[in-house]
């Protein structure tokens, strides 16, 4: 599950996404150069084998771990995209491209936002969508729309297996887990499994936001809210913390957790870009990223605790301080200061990793002075202490 927005204005675009998905689903920075192809080379997506493209343009993906596609990512051209799992009447293929191949594969072959949908349309007509999607029920399958931007504009893409309708976003535009253009919605929408979603809530919350949005700063707020009114999350039985754009697993129907999440300013000739490259918005630190600047951060994760690896480092803060987030108030007073510098200088990529890093590795250090307590409901404790033993995740945070 997740959510994606977009507000267009004079002078570029602003763009947010939240990736939602199972919590040891680990999602990790995956830098790709430009390259040449020889002709009739294959390319492997995650299910199927199509023709690669001559030419393939340099892109920053945020793609899980075990995944050949991406949740979001961007292109040396300024092209960014995100998708959203979506629900509808039309039979979910066995296998075929999945919605994060084709992220991966819109920006790997497109100089804009309309390039990108045609190229997205044009190989979902020719291999269609399918396969399993989940980490943890790999059978779990679905349909995809997409947010595509770059610094001229955003274009709303959406799907029901073969099938697909676009909308161009005039100012402010939220997509959720459900088909939202009227008349393919009307047509597609499975309405059980998108009310499970609780795409709706969600994108209503998000769509007020982002009308206001003016920055950046704006938008890291949207991805770390937590519903009218509240600071931290509200449990529902069924499906966990559902219903606001920062998601927290722990239902017994549907689980999801916000694992990674991505925020841009696409401006003409000079797009910025800001992740987390770890779970829980709200409580990561946004820093910047470039397209055409890798950055060594450490080992690849996985679905296992690695302490090596960013996004493992942080999760033993994020699962300690999230089960009792009274104990969350000074880190976050501390995490402010630090991402108002980062986002206000901006620092350099590498150095701004780096201060996250340092203030991380001090909170771990008091963590582990404290005793754990997790006041969530019985039912979301329950939840998180199997996630936290299949990850080997044995710390202060399990």
């Amino acid at each position: 599950m997740c959510d994606t927005l977009a507000k267009v204005g004079p002078d570029g675009v602003l763009f947010a996404k939240n990736s939602d998905r199972d919590p040891n689903e680990a999602q990790g920075l995956d830098w790709r150069p430009r390259a040449r192809h020889a002709p009739g080379t294959p390319l492997r997506c995650t299910w199927i084998e199509i023709p690669q493209a001559a030419e393939t343009h340099a892109v920053l993906l945020s793609r899980p771990f075990w995944m050949w596609g991406a949740e979001i990512g961007a292109n040396e051209h300024g092209v960014t995209i995100g998708n959203e799992a979506v629900f509808t009447r039309e039979p979910v293929a066995a296998t075929g491209l999945t919605g994060m191949d084709l992220v991966r594969l819109g920006l790997e072959r497109a100089r804009s936002a309309d390039e990108a949908v045609h190229t997205i349309v044009s190989l979902l007509e020719r291999h269609g969508q399918g396969g399993g999607c989940g980490h943890e029920k790999r059978s779990f399958s679905y349909h995809n729309s997409f947010l595509v931007a770059d610094p001229r504009g955003a274009i709303v893409l959406e799907t029901a297996g073969r099938r697909s309708a676009t909308e161009r976003v005039a100012r402010a535009r939220a997509i959720s887990n459900l088909l939202t253009i009227p008349g393919f919605a009307r047509a597609n929408s499975d309405r059980v499994r998108t009310r499970v979603a609780d795409g709706r809530a969600r994108l209503a919350r998000s769509s007020a936001l982002c009308a206001e949005a003016k920055t950046a700063s704006d938008l890291t707020a949207i991805l770390r809210d937590h519903g009218p009114g509240r600071r931290w999350p509200r449990y529902a039985r069924a499906n966990g913390a559902m219903r606001a754009p920062c998601m927290h697993a722990g239902g017994l129907v549907a689980a999801s957790q916000t694992t990674a999440s991505w925020v841009a300013e696409l401006r003409p000739g000079d797009p910025r870009h800001f992740v987390t490259a770890t779970a829980a918005p709200c409580l990561s630190i946004f820093k910047p990223v470039r397209v055409e600047e890798p950055l060594d951060l450490g080992p690849s994760p996985d679905d296992r605790f690695d302490p090596a690896a960013l996004w493992w480092r942080h999760e033993q803060l994020h699962r300690f301080l999230i089960a009792d987030p009274t104990n969350a108030g000074e880190y976050v007073c501390e995490r402010d200061a630090l991402e108002a510098r980062i986002l206000g200088g901006p620092e350099p990529p590498a150095r701004a990793f780096a201060l996250a890093d340092e203030l991380l590795g001090r909170w771990l250090e008091r963590i582990r002075a404290r005793t754990r307590v997790d006041r969530r409901p019985l039912v979301v404790r329950r939840y998180w202490q199997k996630r936290d033993a299949r990850a080997g995740l044995y710390s202060t945070a399990s």
